[in-house]
């Protein structure tokens, strides 16, 4: 597919897709060589952001040095953005200001824009000759914001500073009978508040949940220490300091991913995605099936009701054992239908 679509602008002397080690899923990006230096350049002039498999495709010259690609210099968060602007349309508006390694409006899976996006330039000065002009500015009639990029690591050292040092305050499940003025006497017990607020619906129904801003951190983390788990007319107050949307991500994600990460490599390379099953399959058939080509330890068919949804998994006790029945029954028909058997994708993956 990256032949065809690359070949079109000059001779390719070679296409790779990078993919996974095991499962041998694409990884999403890969490398195309030319014959000659003006077709590449022409390939990222002519083809950039356009659609290879349902995707708008970025491309940018290939950099050994690794630190080129990771270096934060020279790279822009741009917010607010309309909905309209994609990664085309961003790259005209500043490339004006300098050469442009990488440019990406973020989106999310049906490939509507998120509102943001990124500009890395080749230099530091073009980054700041952008920002100097673009920022505060209307682009296709929403004014802009626009940041120098930080790291995922900076990020998470801001908000660990921040959590040391909140005075925000969350509080739920005080029930519906709550309103701002009693939230107010509850909290300014601990000092003084800038701000206490229960958050309301469309007919000013509390929402059962609600915020309260101390100026001090010694007061806010009084107060969650104080209340956090009190019983209040019937109901076990939650009191804990106020997150941020993308804080609450990053800790869920910090606290799940090592999990998920070590389920996935546990089955890594032994657990067989079993397609094409007939519609009364049952467990016990596929363990007999798949039985002579090793030690299983788990089989499981999807079913829906009491029926079979047409595939399932079996999970061997060795790599080996898994590639030997992967070769054997892909292809082997079992009751009415040929199977098709590849490797599970693996969580991690």
């Amino acid at each position: 597919m990256l032949y065809e679509k690359f070949s079109q602008v000059g001779q390719v002397i070679s296409v790779r897709v990078c993919r996974h080690r095991i499962t041998r899923r694409s990884l999403g990006y890969g490398f195309v060589n030319y014959t000659k230096r003006e077709d590449a350049e022409r390939a990222l002039d002519d083809l950039a952001f356009t659609v290879v498999n349902g995707r708008p495709v970025r491309i940018m010259w290939c950099r050994r040095d690794p630190s080129q690609r990771t270096n934060a210099a020279g790279n822009i968060l741009i917010k607010n953005l309309d909905k309209s602007i994609d990664s085309l349309s961003l790259l005209d508006t500043f490339s004006a200001f300098g050469t442009v390694l990488s440019c990406k409006v973020v989106c999310d899976d049906n490939n509507v824009s998120k509102g943001y996006g990124y500009v890395h330039f080749e230099t530091v000065e073009a980054a700041e000759r952008a920002t100097q002009r673009l920022n505060g500015m209307l682009l296709n009639d929403q004014i802009v914001t626009i940041e120098p990029f930080r790291s995922f690591k900076d990020r998470e050292a801001e908000l660990a500073t921040s959590a040391e040092e909140f005075t925000n305050v969350y509080i739920k499940n005080f029930g519906e009978d709550m309103d701002d003025n009693r939230l107010t006497e509850l909290f300014s017990k601990y000092g003084p508040t800038s701000s206490v607020r229960v958050m309301t619906d469309d007919n000013g129904n509390s929402k059962g949940f609600g915020f309260a801003r101390f100026e001090s951190h010694e007061n806010a983390k009084k107060a969650v220490d104080d209340l956090n788990g009190k019983v209040l007319n019937g109901r076990r107050l939650y009191v804990s300091r106020a997150q941020r949307k993308a804080e609450r991500q990053t800790e869920l994600t910090r606290r799940f991913e090592p999990e998920s990460l070590d389920r996935g490599s546990r089955y890594q390379g032994v657990n067989l995605y079993v397609h094409n099953l007939d519609s009364d399959m049952d467990e016990e058939r596929l363990h007999r099936a798949f039985s002579p080509f090793g030690t299983i330890t788990s089989v499981k068919v999807m079913t829906e009701g009491e029926r079979c949804k047409g595939f399932g998994f079996v999970c061997f006790s060795s790599p080996e054992e898994a590639s030997r029945a992967m070769t054997g029954m892909n292809g082997h028909v079992l009751g009415t239908q040929a199977l098709y058997v590849v490797l599970a994708r693996s969580l991690g993956a």
